[in-house]
Formats: C-alpha cells, structure tokens, sequence
C-alpha cells in the first residue's frame, strides 16, 4: 500500500485552501506552508510524495527553495509543481532551468492540477507498513 503526501509552499490562502480541497478529496494527505522561510524544513521533516511550490512567496522566493531543494542530495529528486499567477515564458523557463519536474499557471482548472501532480509525485510506502 502507498501513500500520497503533498506539500503545498502557498502564502494565498485562498488559493492553498483550494488546493488542499481538492487534493484531499482526491486521497492526497495534504500539508499546507504558508511560508517560503520554512518550506525547505518542511520538506526534509515530511517527505513528501511530491511539492507544490508557488514561485512568488514572501520572504524567499520558490526559485531559491527550489535551487536550495535540488542542491540538497538527500531531497534533490522530490518531484516540484511551480505555480505562478504570471504563467509568461521567462518564468516557465526560470522555473525548468532551477529544476522544477513541472509548471502551471494560476488560474488552474482542478482536474489540471491534479494531473500534474498525479503525473509527478513518487508513490511512498504508507506509514507504519
């Protein structure tokens, strides 16, 4: 038996409530960051199937978690979705040259973000087995 475990580094929380739902509903164990400061101590303390990172945070942005992220070699393959409110070309490719598995642009449609993510995460053995 697998789990899936998500974390979400979103600061909107509206936007990371709504993701959080529709995960959760979709059999995902959700943890929602609101803080770029801490993302990179969530990460290593949760190990996530898979990060939802937004790239704009307050603080530190996802590119610097990001870079931080696959520096560190005991996390540098956990997948990353890159959100961002500007879906531009530069942005796409800063997010691909920093690492991120995959890009989307907010708004998202639900059934685009999940298959993103279902599409990315690495399956993980389910606690306690």
């Amino acid at each position: 038996m697998t789990e899936k475990r998500v974390l979400v580094v979103e600061d909107e929380p509206n936007i990371a409530e709504a993701i959080r739902f529709i995960l959760s509903r979709a059999g995902w164990a959700v943890t929602v960051e609101p803080s770029g400061a801490r993302a990179m101590v969530q990460i290593a303390e949760w190990r996530p199937s898979a990060v939802i990172l937004d790239l704009m945070l307050p603080g530190r942005s996802g590119l610097d978690i990001l870079a931080e992220l696959r520096a560190d070699a005991g996390l540098a393959t956990t997948p990353v979705l890159m959100l961002s409110a500007r879906g531009q070309g530069r942005d796409r490719e800063a997010a691909a040259a920093a690492g991120a598995t995959a890009f989307l642009a907010k708004p998202f449609a639900n059934a685009d973000l999940l298959s993103a993510l279902e599409e990315i995460a690495v399956p993980l053995p389910a606690q306690g087995a």
